[in-house]
C-alpha cells in the first residue's frame, strides 16, 4: 500500500486498535492529517459544531452522523417514529393499518411511550386507564442503566420531580433532566426463569438512499435474578435490568460466560421449543423493526458522506414471542466482559472497517461504497426490497430474492385475498 491510512481513536479499546494495527495503519493524533477516526459520541458534537468550522477533506471518515441523536437519544428516536406513523397514515400507506383497537398491525414495536415532564398529563391519562399497570422511566440521554426506575403509583413520581401543591411538574429551568416513561413489558420471554434483551447490530453507510447491514453475531443479555412481576420487587434492578453495567455487580454473575448467548443459541433453543416456522417470523419482525426504525429517521438524518454508523439495537421478546425495540446505541460497548465477547466485538469492527475501508484504502468519500458480497463477512446487506405478506389472518415479511424466485409459485398457490407490499417503492402488487 502507497499511501497508509492515518488512524485516530478517543476510544481506547483493544478489539478497535488490534484492527487497524493489523492492516498496517499508521496512528496519529487528532491534530495531525488523519484519514480514519473512530470518535466519541462527545466529540463528533465538536467535530460538527458551527462554532469549530471543521471541514472534512474527502479522504476522512468518522463513525457518527452528525445527529446521530435523532435515533439514539431515547425521546428522539420515540418522537421520530410516532410521526413516520402519522406520515404513513396521511399517505395512506397500507403500513399504517389499525385493528379494531386502534393499534398498528406493522407499526406496533416500541412501548407506550410519553417525554416527562411535557407530556406528563397525557401520561396520568394514560395511567388511570390501567392503574395495575408498571411503567419504567429512564433519563433520555444516560446509558448503562444509569438513572433508570419502575414505579406502579402516580404518587411514585413525586419523589422525582412533581410540585406535591399543584400537580404539575417543577419547570425545566429547575435542572431536572428530561426523561421518557414506557409502558413496561411485564410479560417478557424467560429462559430459565430469566428475563434478557438482545443486543443486535446494524451497519448504516448512508442513509439517502437507506443502505444497511444485519450482523449475524449479536448476543442476548441475562439478568442474574429470576424474573419476577411481583411489585415488592420493582426496586430490584438485578431482576428487571440487563444491562451489563449492573448485572456485573450481582452476587450471581458468572464472569465465565458473563450471563451472555450467542443469537445462534438462541435461535436453536427457540427452534426446539417453538418450532423453526415460529422462530424465523420473530427475526424476520426484528429485521423490519430495524428497517422501520431507520426509515423513520432518515428524512431528519444529516447523510453526510464522510459518516457511517454502527449502532447496538436492544429487543426484547415477550412470552407470545413479539419483539419489541427499547432502544438504539450510537456507540454500543466495545469492553470485553468475556473471551467470546472479544472474539465477537474484534470480527464486528473487523468486518465494518471491510465495508467502509474496502482493501484497507484511504477512504475516498466519492466514491459508492458498494461492497461485493464475499466482502461483508458477517453483515447481511439488507435488500432494498422487504416484502410483507399481508393475509386475513396474519402477516409475515420475506426477503425480495426469495420473493422473486418464488413469485411465479406465489401466483399459482397463494389465495387471491393474499397481496404482495412492495414497501419500500410504494408499489402495491395484488396477487390474483
Amino acid at each position: 500500500m502507497a499511501n497508509k491510512v492515518k488512524w485516530v481513536t478517543d476510544i481506547e479499546k483493544s478489539v478497535l486498535i488490534n484492527n487497524f494495527e493489523k492492516r498496517g495503519w499508521t496512528q496519529v493524533t487528532e491534530n495531525e492529517d488523519w484519514n480514519f477516526y473512530w470518535m466519541s459520541v462527545q466529540t463528533i458534537r465538536n467535530v460538527f459544531s458551527v462554532d469549530t468550522g471543521y471541514r472534512l477533506s474527502d479522504e476522512q471518515m468518522v463513525n457518527h452522523f452528525p445527529n446521530h441523536y435523532e435515533l439514539t437519544r431515547k425521546d428522539l428516536m420515540i418522537k421520530n417514529i410516532k410521526r413516520y406513523r402519522k406520515d404513513m397514515e396521511k399517505e395512506g400507506s397500507p403500513l399504517a393499518e389499525k385493528d379494531e383497537n386502534g393499534k398498528y398491525l406493522y407499526l406496533d414495536f416500541v412501548p407506550v411511550t410519553f417525554m416527562l415532564p411535557a407530556d406528563y398529563n397525557l401520561f396520568v391519562e394514560e395511567f388511570r386507564k390501567s392503574p395495575s399497570s408498571t411503567w419504567i422511566m429512564k433519563p433520555c440521554g444516560k446509558a448503562q442503566g444509569k438513572g433508570i426506575f419502575l414505579i406502579n403509583k402516580l404518587s411514585q413520581i413525586k419523589k422525582w420531580s412533581r410540585d406535591s401543591r399543584t400537580s404539575t411538574f417543577v419547570a425545566a429551568s429547575s435542572g431536572k433532566e428530561a426523561y421518557v416513561i414506557s409502558l413496561y413489558i411485564d410479560n417478557p420471554l424467560l429462559i430459565g426463569g430469566k428475563k434478557f434483551d438482545l443486543r443486535l447490530y446494524v451497519l448504516v453507510t448512508t442513509y439517502r438512499p437507506l443502505k444497511c447491514y444485519m450482523y449475524k453475531l449479536g448476543f442476548c443479555r441475562f439478568c442474574t435474578v429470576k424474573y419476577t412481576p411481583s411489585t415488592s420487587e420493582l426496586d430490584n434492578m438485578f431482576v428487571h435490568l440487563t444491562n451489563v453495567a449492573i448485572q456485573r455487580h450481582g452476587d450471581d454473575y458468572n464472569h465465565v460466560h458473563g450471563g451472555k448467548w450467542t443469537v445462534s443459541n438462541l435461535r436453536l433453543y427457540l427452534e426446539s421449543t417453538r418450532g423453526k416456522e415460529v422462530t424465523s417470523r420473530l427475526f424476520d419482525q426484528i429485521h423490519w423493526i430495524m428497517v422501520q426504525s431507520l426509515k423513520a429517521v432518515a428524512p431528519v438524518m444529516n447523510n453526510d458522506k464522510h459518516c457511517f454508523e454502527c449502532y447496538g439495537y436492544d429487543i426484547i421478546i415477550d412470552d407470545k414471542l413479539k419483539p419489541w425495540l427499547i432502544e438504539v446505541n450510537a456507540s454500543p460497548s466495545l469492553t470485553s466482559s468475556t473471551a467470546n465477547d472479544r472474539i465477537l466485538k474484534y470480527n464486528l469492527i473487523n468486518d465494518t472497517l471491510n465495508i467502509v475501508t474496502p482493501n484497507g484504502d484511504i477512504p475516498d468519500c466519492r466514491w459508492n461504497r458498494s461492497p461485493p458480497r464475499e466482502a461483508l463477512g458477517n453483515y447481511q446487506l439488507f435488500n432494498r426490497f422487504l416484502l410483507l405478506i399481508l393475509g386475513p389472518m396474519n402477516h409475515f415479511f420475506v426477503d425480495v430474492d426469495v420473493c422473486l424466485g418464488l413469485l411465479s409459485c406465489w401466483k399459482i398457490h397463494l389465495r387471491p385475498s393474499f397481496r404482495l407490499l412492495a414497501e419500500e417503492t410504494r408499489f402495491l402488487l395484488i396477487i390474483s
